[in-house]
């Protein structure tokens, strides 16, 4: 998965309902700056494992924890 400037995640907690977006990240970095995706506010940096391509793991359960690609290019 490359992670990339301008992409968005959601939280996959279902009882959480935050989502955020990518504003830098540089490959090999293990950390991305991120905001808030509904207002860019609220910057921080988030480790980059994290971040999820897809809401199930490879055993195909649903993931509790991390953020989940919402849109954006997930080569």
């Amino acid at each position: 998965m490359t992670i990339a400037p301008g992409q968005t995640y959601r939280s996959a907690d279902p009882r959480e309902t935050i989502r955020i977006r990518i504003v830098s990240y540089e490959p090999g970095w293990n950390r991305a700056d991120v905001v808030d995706a509904a207002t860019g506010k609220r910057p921080r940096r988030i480790v980059v494992r994290n971040l999820h391509a897809t809401p199930t793991t490879k055993t195909g359960q649903r993931r509790r924890s991390g953020y989940v690609l919402e849109t954006g290019d997930a080569r």
